[in-house]
């Protein structure tokens, strides 16, 4: 999570959207950059709005407004899998090895999820709290370009992406049956996605 106190803007960091690489880039013009731990860094909205806004709206009577990006579901879910593929994963309870992508998104489907498999959900993430706390400006992985003239623009800076955190590149083969079953169980991961920038 990243925090630009003059430009009153709060960068959420949803898992697997690339903004470790915005992190880095914009460590320098942020005013908080939180990297550990995980679920601070990955604090969601509902944690922002528990542990972080009361904070800037009680002590120094400010709103802050809230930007996100989400990625397209299938891909996310891809780059959940490919990174539970890696090496040093090799023998926890939350590796992918030895399990096809198409048993994956399968296994994220059920209820009960094994540990390989929960992996969260990006429209829980941005669900706005019962007070109103919302994402304002929300945006798609896919849309790079869109991303950065937002920042560009609102923190007046020019930004320079390094690839971080990045997956092994495989070949993600999922089922015409699942795609259609993820689509149907998990409509709202779609809606998020189709309503961003």
């Amino acid at each position: 999570m990243l925090v630009f106190w003059k430009q009153r803007l709060v960068f959420l960091s949803v898992p697997k959207t690339g903004t470790s690489a915005y992190a880095r880039a914009l460590a320098p013009v942020a005013t908080m950059v939180i990297t550990d731990p995980p679920e601070l860094k990955h604090a969601p909205v509902y944690r922002y709005n528990r542990f972080f806004r009361p904070a800037y709206e009680r002590v120094l009577n400010a709103e802050l407004e809230v930007m996100a990006v989400v990625r397209e579901p299938i891909s996310w879910l891809g780059s959940w899998y490919r990174y539970r593929q890696r090496p040093f994963m090799q023998g926890k309870a939350n590796s992918t090895e030895g399990i096809t992508f198409d048993e994956f998104v399968l296994a994220y489907l059920k209820g009960d999820k094994p540990a390989f498999a929960n992996v969260g959900s990006q429209a829980k993430f941005i669900e706005p709290t019962g007070n109103g706390t919302k994402v304002d400006h929300l945006f798609r992985y896919e849309n790079q370009a869109r991303l950065i003239d937002f920042l560009e623009e609102r923190l007046g800076v020019t930004l320079d992406l390094p690839r971080e955190n990045v997956s092994p590149v495989m070949d993600l083969d999922l089922s015409p049956e699942t795609a259609e079953k993820f689509r149907r169980k998990c409509p709202e991961e779609f809606d998020c996605w189709e309503s961003a920038e």
